[in-house]
């Protein structure tokens, strides 16, 4: 497992999105909202509302808030306009890093992202140079307890998953960016259900990390989304259990 598919089993184990839920619900209100604005107030016309809104369920976000965000992206009004804005770079030991922001002040944010990057062991890069490294995709990912494998596996294929891969710890599903949600309907419809779902760039190729560089690797990643302006963050790294064991 590696990049952003390790990184969200690690904050899921060490239980950052609870603690941070606060910030997490603030980011999903920008998205939420930036996506009616975009596309409207209706998921079943807007796909990418779909997504964000099923983001927020995951993440335990009342259903008057999602409501709220969305109502305040249809109506336009005195809200903040927000952009994004991808920036790319490099994090310890030449990890390809991609970072994807919604911000109404540009100037601020790639100096934040400047600054957090030449903190912690790593450099911004020029447009391109590591965009080509990363696929868009959609990714489930199951725990493996209580979970039959094999047909989840099975299921998967049949409601046309494009690939599927044993994680040690779980079963991470992937498919084609517009059929992340039909494809989880119909698992949620045969008994399975993802602790995530969400549409990433998942990296072509790997870069294997170990001793400090891991240890800066994991500090950069969640100081990058420590910021306001930052909605995902992927990397092409890939850190052993034995040294994820280490760390802890």
């Amino acid at each position: 497992m590696s990049g952003h598919s390790k990184w969200s089993t690690i904050k899921r184990k060490k239980g950052a999105l609870d603690a941070k839920r606060g910030k997490i619900f603030t980011k999903l209100i920008r998205e939420l909202s930036t996506a009616a604005s975009i596309g409207g107030g209706d998921p079943d016309s807007n796909p990418r509302l779909r997504l964000v809104i099923d983001k927020a369920k995951q993440a335990n976000m009342p259903k008057d808030n999602i409501k709220r965000a969305i109502d305040k992206g249809v109506g336009g009004g005195d809200q903040a306009a927000y952009e994004e804005f991808v920036y790319e770079g490099y994090g310890p030991g030449g990890v390809a890093v991609l970072i994807e922001t919604l911000s109404d002040n540009k100037n601020r944010t790639v100096g934040e992202v400047r600054h957090v990057l030449s903190k912690r062991g790593g450099n911004l890069g020029a447009s391109g140079c590591v965009a080509y490294l990363f696929e868009k995709k959609g990714v489930m990912n199951f725990d493996s307890e209580g979970i039959d494998g094999d047909a989840l596996m099975e299921a998967a294929m049949e409601a046309g998953a494009e690939d599927l891969s044993d994680e040690g710890d779980g079963v991470e599903v992937v498919t084609l960016p517009g059929e992340l949600s039909a494809v989880q309907e119909t698992l949620a419809g045969a008994g399975f259900t993802p602790a995530s779902s969400e549409v990433s760039m998942v990296p072509s190729t790997s870069v294997k990390l170990e001793g400090k560089d891991a240890e800066s690797m994991l500090a950069l990643m969640e100081a990058l989304e420590d910021l306001d302006d930052v909605q995902n963050v992927y990397a092409n790294f890939d850190i052993s259990e034995e040294e994820m064991a280490r760390l802890a």
